[in-house]
């Protein structure tokens, strides 16, 4: 019979039970004990969601104290030996060192998981990596799947997947070096799966996707007939991509079954089902496991029933990729405009997807009418009504933007002249010392602040009330940044709940929900908005605050905006339009706010990019057109200030150096980007570009408690300064500081501000001694 299955499930809970708890847990605040009960509540419950749905197998393995690469590390007893870790008597604390890290030990490299918001921790291949076996926790979990009366699916992530998003850090040429050491420990861990029951394992290798090495493409046979030797099923998962181009390699793999994305790349089964092998499984990723939009289950019907007629019982109903990147539970969401709600479709919801469109293929195949038929045909009737009043709503489109669309011109994404001249201009304007230090713009969101926002949002504190708690934060931050002596100052951003809700809630086009989390690193999690009509801005959104902190000082105050890209890519996005139009309608939005900041005396604007790289297509071949509207977009919402305008941006936890022509297109007069966990490895790419413009390479993680010392970040100073020249570099920590403490952050940016002034005065000195040499 057709199987209905998922990837994964959100691990975080519907009401952010995992993020509060692990965060007491680092506090001090509640037991070992308790947190492992949490995580035992979390997956048990979502199985009971997955079982009640309908779906034939549970995932079990798709849990994560913190994120799924480390668990595979922590599995396989591979944590980089820096740590000095035992791998088989690996505890929590030693797991979130590794994460988080601590006084001793600096935190594992984080970036993006390809072209999604999520966060993994980077592998690091040496030639002492072992994989000799570390945790049971899977085998814990599975054990709990059991009990608990389920048919568990394990996941896993591939091994060639693994060594494939490490990085090389001493004594290899090249991560394939590891295979050989790597298979006998996913062998292991394989037979262990077996003897415990278990039918199917699903290994995720993403990569396939990916444009990859010939010497990678090769490893797949070899490695895939070692494990199949004693195994369960194998179930090969791929996403984020076609896979077409890899037709003869997946075909004389020996696994049981492959899943494809089929929502990000349909058009791949004209490649890969002609040669498709006889009583091979095919899981059909065809529910949207990266957007909330409620499926079209009568178009998808009529697509998938020649894929019924063609394989049978071997055509399995999934979402497209892990459910992670979605929300929980829109039943959660009882504030949510009635309509736009009808739209929608969270994790909980697309679980009844699947189990309808499985439904509703047996019927073509069976016809029959049971109780089981009158659900899915209700479903699909519910789905039908409303994809249509979604269609035909009158408040998806806004004539205002539509005619605005139509008159950007060329001279729209031009600066008044080139950077070299403008900075003249910039630098008798603003003063600043060499190696000019600031922050990236957001300081600690303590819980008062917190309150005083959920308060007034109730209608609990009163207009005025309210302004005077964030004007009280903004001087308190102000003062805090005059008593360290920073040179470019910022105002906290305490009105701000998250860096793209904030501005979506005063756009016409956004909507917003009181739960829609979904994780982005650790305990870390965002609700993104949701994008469902034409963007407009109907008023100023960040004008008074940076007008009031600009007040407070005579030193610059940066004015602080999310970029069209990361606005784009940090929501649900609509999709019954190209993504670069929806750009382009928040490019010109946030153009407003940039021309208002700077008619109210800001000098420097900084439009964040983060998510900059993370929009990139995984395929090369399709990069240009993407990159050219993203850029498109920056310099549209960008390029309509005076040249003594410093315009600012900036970007993290990504790999830049393969997009270095287009992040000097963007002609920002400053970047500011992460480089302290990768010890200034990703400068090196500017270096060797020469990127013209000025830079501010982090010099601390502030994702990890650990406070560096001055020489740590002297040192990392002196590496960027091999590679920026003096007058072009500025020095900054790697992110905003929202997620911080105040001591921590005080101590920090002191130890920062102090190295700034060491590196000042050597560089002075050593002026001094070059022209007594001359004279």
């Amino acid at each position: 019979m057709t199987q209905a299955h998922i990837l994964g499930f959100p691990r975080i809970g519907a009401q952010r039970e995992l993020k509060f708890v692990l965060e007491a847990y680092w506090r001090g605040d509640v037991t070992a004990a308790t947190l492992q009960e949490t995580g035992r509540e979390l997956r048990l419950r979502h199985w009971q969601q997955q079982a009640v749905a309908g779906l034939d197998m549970m995932t079990v393995g798709d849990f994560a104290w913190y994120d799924q690469v480390l668990n595979t590390l922590a599995l396989l007893g591979a944590l980089p030996e820096r740590f000095g870790f035992n791998a088989a008597a690996l505890t929590l604390d030693d797991y979130f060192v590794a994460a988080r890290g601590n006084t001793q030990h600096v935190a594992m490299e984080m970036t993006k998981w390809f072209d999604t918001n999520y966060h993994y921790l980077v592998p690091e291949w040496t030639a002492e990596t072992t994989f000799d076996g570390g945790t049971d926790w899977l085998f814990e979990e599975l054990a709990e799947a059991q009990a608990a009366g389920h048919s568990a699916k394990v996941v896993l992530l591939g091994p060639l997947s693994l060594l494939y998003l490490g990085k090389v850090k001493q004594g290899l040429q090249h991560p394939l070096e590891l295979l050989a050491r790597l298979l006998p420990a996913y062998q292991c861990v394989l037979a262990r799966l077996l003897a415990a029951g278990v039918e199917w394992v699903q290994l995720d290798e993403p990569i396939l996707a990916l444009e990859l090495a010939p010497q990678w493409l090769d490893a797949f046979p070899l490695a895939y007939r070692v494990l199949a030797t004693q195994s369960p099923k194998i179930l090969l998962a791929t996403y984020f991509e076609s896979v077409q181009d890899r037709a003869p390699l997946l075909h004389a793999l020996p696994v049981a079954g492959v899943h494809l994305d089929l929502v990000r790349a349909p058009q791949q089964l004209e490649s890969l089902l002609p040669d498709w092998p006889t009583g091979r499984v095919l899981s059909a990723g065809v529910i949207d496991g990266r957007n909330i939009w409620r499926a079209d289950l009568s178009r998808l019907l009529e697509w998938l029933k020649p894929l019924r007629a063609r394989l049978g019982d071997d055509l399995w109903i999934a979402a497209s990729c892990s459910l992670q990147h979605v929300p929980v539970d829109l039943d959660a969401e009882t504030a949510l405009d009635a309509d736009i709600r009808d739209w929608l479709a969270f994790a909980v919801q697309k679980l009844a997807e699947i189990q309808a469109l499985k439904q509703a293929l047996i019927h073509v195949a069976v016809p029959s009418v049971t109780a089981a038929d009158a659900a899915f045909v209700a479903q699909f009737a519910a789905a039908d009504r409303a994809l249509t009043q979604r269609r035909h709503s009158s408040r998806i489109h806004n004539p205002l933007v539509q005619k605005r669309l139509t008159q950007v011109t060329a001279a729209d994404v031009e600066r008044g002249s080139v950077f070299s001249q403008r900075i003249i201009g910039q630098q008798q304007r603003f003063q600043l010392p060499l190696f000019p230090t600031t922050t990236i713009g957001s300081f600690p969101q303590t819980a008062a602040i917190r309150q005083a926002r959920a308060a007034y949002k109730r209608g609990d504190l009163a207009h005025l009330d309210y302004l005077e708690a964030m004007r009280a934060e903004i001087r308190h931050v102000i003062g805090q940044q005059l008593a360290l002596d920073i040179d470019v100052l910022v105002h906290g951003e305490p009105e701000r709940n998250d860096m793209v809700e904030y501005f979506g809630e005063q756009l016409w086009g956004y909507a917003f929900t009181l739960n829609g989390w979904v994780q982005s690193y650790g305990s870390r999690c965002v609700k993104p908005p949701v994008i469902y009509g034409d963007v407009y801005r109907p008023d100023e959104m960040t004008v008074s605050w940076s007008r009031y902190a600009q007040s407070l000082t005579d030193r610059p105050v940066k004015g602080m905006l999310t970029g069209p890209v990361t606005m784009l890519q940090w929501s649900f996005v609509r999709d019954d339009q190209p993504r670069a139009l929806t750009a382009l309608q928040i490019a010109l939005a946030l153009r407003d706010e940039v021309s208002d900041l700077e008619k109210a005396g800001i000098g420097m604007i900084q439009i964040d990019e983060p998510a900059f790289r993370e929009g990139l297509p995984l395929k090369k071949r399709d990069w240009a057109a993407y990159l050219d509207w993203a850029v498109h977009a920056f310099r549209v919402c960008s390029a309509g200030v005076l040249d003594e305008t410093q315009i600012h941006t900036h970007m993290c936890y990504s790999e830049f150096n393969d997009i270095l022509p287009w992040i000097a297109a963007m002609d920002a007069d400053v970047i500011t980007i992460e480089t302290s966990r990768s010890d200034m490895e990703l400068l090196d790419g500017f270096g060797s570009f020469s990127y013209p413009n000025e830079i501010g390479p982090g010099v601390y993680d502030i994702h990890s408690p650990r406070i560096p010392r001055v020489s740590e970040m002297q040192r990392l100073l002196e590496k960027a300064r091999s590679v920026i020249p003096d007058n072009r570099l500025w020095v900054n920590p790697d992110c905003g500081l929202k997620t911080r403490g105040w001591p921590e952050t005080v101590t920090a940016l002191g130890n920062m501000v102090q190295a700034a002034k060491l590196l000042r005065a050597s560089v002075s000195e050593s002026d001094e001694h070059e022209q007594a040499g001359c004279c």
